[in-house]
């Protein structure tokens, strides 16, 4: 298996990707996009579909990285609460189409299954924010008193239909949003890649870029085995650059999330859990993540990484966790598990990495990579197309210089969080 390869249960029931290649020989394109995850497919589609001739080239397979790695919750906005959004972009001159543009972007997701007819789990049922406690509700009413303001119905529900909702006892109240929903992420991004060479671009994986070079004009991309001349460069790496897609990367903290899953569940257990079928995850410091799959796999996730030093811990908490959330659940065992790395930034907005002449990227979605990645991808398409004003005013992916000693407190931070939490 590559390093970047998809490992997991999403990589086990996913459709099989397209059939691809790697870039051999000399090729000419006029927008070539780096990556193969949900913003560079999602551009190469817009962009193909507009008539240009699109080649994607990916170092790995399709959604190799955190396409492919994540929880597969489709939500609107960003972390931020919209007050905060709102104020932070004003705060750098950046684009106030922004929140907008995000607030809509489950309805994108979901248009873009149903036109290619995507085989992906897509479930638009909505999701569930709950609360474990009296802040957290609080939190959570005020999110829904702002999006209430921007005229976003959400649903505030108290303890009992929290209960109901999601058949555990653990939570105070929870925010539905209707506009969100579930799905098999590893699947979405290979249906994506089809739908995009079924417009016309061409797809090359185990190709990754080692030398980006501006001359004439028009970048010449090195890869193992092949060149590629553009005039326009997508770049779609966010946090899984490497050689010239790796200088972005300088902008973003690494906040590791990892997602364990039962078996299927038997279907009396599975009656008992989001019965509606919604995606969940919790208001907590170190957040809970939960749903079920179309088999009715029980995935729980948090924030960690499971690597040599801190699997044990990370395992050992998702299990009483679980038990936690549901205690009918106690004995099941964990039969796949993975995990990979969100883009962080310090202000929780996205970057605009401009490094020439008719070459961007966007990047740093923190742990919100679905939505965002549909409209922010058609985007980068459109100001590849010639379009001035298509791309968002955002601050430039400047280096971090904390991002090393964040990135570790982050890891370290959250084994230490799961080693110390033995309530029950």
């Amino acid at each position: 298996m590559h390093p970047l390869d998809t490992p997991g249960l999403w990589s086990d029931t996913a459709p099989p990707a397209p059939p691809a290649s790697p870039l051999e020989g000399t090729h000419e394109a006029d927008v070539a996009v780096v990556g193969a995850g949900y913003t560079g497919l999602c551009a190469a589609i817009e962009a193909a579909r507009a008539g240009a001739r699109v080649v994607v080239v990916e170092a790995a397979t399709i959604g190799a990285g955190g396409s492919g790695r994540n929880v597969g919750l489709v939500n609107a906005g960003l972390w931020l609460m919209p007050e905060e959004l709102e104020r932070r972009l004003a705060r750098h001159a950046a684009d106030s189409r922004l929140p907008d543009l995000l607030a809509q972007a489950p309805a994108v997701v979901w248009a873009l299954i149903e036109r290619h007819g995507i085989d992906c789990e897509a479930r638009p049922v909505g999701t569930l924010h709950c609360a474990p406690n009296r802040a957290g509700l609080d939190a959570l009413a005020a999110r829904a008193r702002q999006w209430k303001a921007r005229g976003v119905e959400l649903s505030l529900l108290d303890a009992a239909e929290t209960r109901a909702r999601t058949g555990s006892h653990r939570f105070c109240g929870a925010l539905f949003d209707p506009r969100a929903g579930t799905v098999q992420p590893l699947a979405y991004a290979r249906g994506l890649a089809r739908a995009a060479l079924a417009a016309g671009a061409r797809l090359h994986t185990g190709s990754p870029v080692s030398d980006a070079r501006l001359s004439g004009g028009a970048w010449t991309l090195q890869t193992p085995a092949g060149r590629l001349r553009a005039p326009k460069v997508i770049w779609a790496t966010n946090a899984y650059g490497s050689g010239p897609a790796a200088e972005p990367g300088r902008a973003l903290a690494v906040l590791p999330y990892f997602n364990l899953a039962t078996d299927p569940l038997p279907e009396a257990l599975r009656e008992q859990i989001l019965p509606g079928g919604e995606g969940a995850w919790d208001s907590a410091k170190i957040l809970t993540s939960f749903r079920l799959d179309a088999a009715g796999r029980f995935i729980i996730g948090s924030v960690g990484a499971l690597g040599m030093a801190d699997r044990r811990v990370h395992i050992a908490w998702a299990r009483r966790q679980m038990t936690r959330l549901y205690p009918q659940l106690k004995g099941q065992t964990f039969a796949h598990q993975w995990f990979g790395r969100i883009g962080t930034t310090p202000d929780a907005l996205p970057r605009l990495w401009q490094p020439g002449p008719g070459a961007f990227g966007l990047l740093g979605f923190n742990g919100r990579g679905i939505a965002p990645g549909a409209v922010l991808g058609r985007l980068l398409a459109r100001a590849a197309l010639g379009e001035g004003d298509a791309l968002p005013m955002l601050q430039s992916a400047n280096p971090d210089l904390l991002r090393h000693p964040r990135s570790l407190f982050m890891r370290a931070g959250a084994a230490l969080w799961h080693l110390a939490d033995q309530r029950h």
